[in-house]
C-alpha cells in the first residue's frame, strides 16, 4: 500500500485504496474507531457510496467508499476545506497507512 494524494475536488483527498473493497473499508473504519478512538458522527450508506464522518484533531473528515473510486479520506466540506483541514487529511492518511501495513505484516507472520 502506498499513500496517494489528489486535489481534483478542490481539497486534499487521500486515496487509501483506489481498488478497495468493503472489507478494507471496514478495516480502515475499525482502525479509526478502535485504534485511534475516534467516533463516527454521521454515517450515510447509499447503493454505490458509503460516507462516514468523524472528527480528527478538531477537523471534520470523511472516510468514503465508492465502487468507482475506492476508499478515500477527505475533508467533509470538500469545497470549503482550508489548509488545516487538508493537512489533517495528510496526517491521518499517514497514520492509517502505517497501521494497515503493520496489520498486514502481522497477518502474514501468523
Amino acid at each position: 500500500m502506498s499513500l496517494t494524494l489528489r486535489t481534483t475536488l478542490g481539497c486534499t483527498e487521500a486515496i487509501i485504496a483506489d481498488d478497495g473493497n468493503l472489507n478494507l473499508f471496514y478495516r480502515v473504519a475499525g482502525i479509526i474507531n478502535e485504534d485511534l478512538r475516534l467516533k463516527f458522527l454521521k454515517k450515510e450508506d447509499e447503493f454505490d457510496t458509503i460516507s462516514w464522518s468523524f472528527k480528527f484533531k478538531g477537523h471534520t473528515l470523511t472516510l468514503q467508499y465508492d465502487i468507482y473510486n475506492g476508499i478515500t479520506v477527505l475533508p467533509t466540506k470538500a469545497q470549503g476545506a482550508d489548509v488545516k483541514d487538508n493537512k489533517a487529511v495528510v496526517e491521518l492518511a499517514a497514520v492509517l497507512e502505517g497501521k494497515l501495513i503493520d496489520r498486514e505484516l502481522l497477518r502474514n507472520i501468523a
